[in-house]
């Protein structure tokens, strides 16, 4: 099968799309995204998985997801499309690769956003009123499209404010646990405690790095709207790394603070960890969390919208979905159809279920976006673009091959049968693709 071809005139030529985001914009988009709801529950499951030590799974993490951050950061740069690893594996593998990337993550991205939506209506929102989880989830998902379709600067503004109220929050959980320590309630101790009962050290430790890895994955979000962004070349690479280092001395930070002030056993059985710091120090209302943490599954549903919706325009105009040019330059029938789609999971999906295949799918896509970083090296691209050493990309195709060996037995039947279905569209939507090139020629 023969790769999708372009020369390198497509890569700068005009959009449809709108182009308004600037550097710190876009930095704030990947922040957002990377501290998303995630970083408020993962903390307590990454202690189960790997004891005390909660901090070095956390730092494994973020140096393997900066591997394949590297290769979005070159071929993001190099092909400034909305589609992002459709597209790229498009142009390096052709049209059934890319059907399967893009099916992945679009599968990923709506099957998020409903899990979040759900999320938004339970235990968070209950701190304050209580709603039929079901209801308040097709109502937020609403409200959500209509800001998504709004445009993409006026969604990544909303996101600036409300990336700047998470990761404030993240801090008061830092300061917080160093108060304790001050006051000698803490215990450094548990910061070198690797392992758990019946499990060695190295593999308690890449147990916690696949579920640390989800809390650093939200930067793929950020390639579906390169094309939305003033200078891609420029500002890509800069925002994608500077919001990952940023994410990862957070997390590092938090995960430090969390386990010094709980105990282990504690922080792993709680569903709110970062709410037990709070508990453990005084002097911050809990509610308090309860709003950060809406916000947070707020702004992550909304980043993850956006994605959605961009990586459905993306190919459509590569021909691997039906293509219908917006009217407002923002892609609102993708809006509308992801959103639609997002109602319907959460109206009948619980969370637990809705999340269980995320990590798999995701590292098949990351996978894919690796190889075809190597594939496509023959093509010159756009002039100037970033460019990883090669050692990069290979390694970040085989880390995305050794955590997908961590990944449950049952997790990995879901897997393949959304990646099943991806394939049967697929060659169902080459084979009419051929059909009507025939037709045509």
């Amino acid at each position: 099968m023969s790769p999708v071809r372009e020369t390198s005139s497509d890569a700068v030529s005009g959009t449809p799309l709108k182009r308004a985001l600037t550097t710190p914009l876009l930095y704030f988009f990947i922040l957002g995204d990377v501290l998303g709801a995630g970083v408020y529950v993962l903390v307590g499951q990454v202690a189960a998985d790997a004891g005390g030590a909660v901090w070095v799974p956390l730092l494994i993490a973020l140096l393997l997801a900066l591997l394949t951050a590297a290769s979005y950061a070159e071929l993001a740069t190099k092909y400034p499309k909305a589609g992002g690893a459709s597209h790229y594996a498009t142009k390096a593998f052709g049209p059934f690769a890319g059907f399967v990337a893009g099916f992945c993550m679009l599968a990923a991205g709506v099957v998020s956003v409903a899990a979040l939506a759900r999320g938004f209506g339970g235990d968070y929102l209950s701190a304050f009123v209580s709603l039929p989880v079901g209801a308040v989830a097709a109502v937020f998902l609403v409200l959500l499209a209509a800001l998504n379709a709004r445009g993409i600067q006026e969604s990544t503004r909303a996101n600036a404010v409300a990336t700047v109220i998470e990761v404030g929050g993240l801090l008061i959980v830092v300061v917080l646990g160093a108060w304790l320590l001050l006051r000698g309630d803490g215990d450094l101790g548990r910061l070198g405690r690797l392992g758990t009962p019946g499990e060695s050290a190295a593999g308690a430790v890449l147990s916690g790095s696949v579920l640390a890895y989800y809390s650093f994955v939200g930067f793929e979000t950020s390639v579906n709207v390169a094309e939305e962004t003033r200078d891609p070349r420029r500002s890509y690479p800069r925002a994608l790394f500077g919001a990952l280092a940023t994410a990862g001395a957070v997390y590092v930070l938090v995960g430090i603070a969390a386990s010094a002030a709980v105990p282990t056993g504690r922080l792993a059985a709680s569903s709110g960890p970062l709410l037990e710091v709070v508990r453990a120090a005084g002097g911050v209302p809990p509610r308090l969390f309860s709003v950060i943490a809406l916000v947070a599954v707020a702004n992550g549903a909304l980043l993850t919208g956006i994605m959605s919706s961009r990586l459905a325009y993306g190919m459509a105009r590569d021909g691997l979905l039906p293509a219908v040019l917006p009217g407002r330059r923002t892609p609102w029938v993708a809006i509308a159809a992801t959103t639609a789609l997002s109602v319907v999971l959460a109206l009948t999906g619980s969370v637990a279920t809705l999340a269980s295949t995320l990590v798999l799918l995701l590292l098949v896509v990351f996978f894919l976006v690796n190889v075809a970083v190597l594939r496509l090296r023959r093509d010159p691209g756009t002039a100037g673009h970033f460019r990883a050493p090669t050692v990069v990309p290979v390694l970040g195709a085989v880390s995305c091959v050794v955590l997908a060996t961590r990944i449950e037995a049952q997790v990995w039947w879901r897997g393949l049968v959304v990646l099943g279905v991806g394939a049967v569209l697929g060659a169902l939507g080459h084979r009419a693709a051929r059909r009507r090139r025939a037709r045509g020629g």
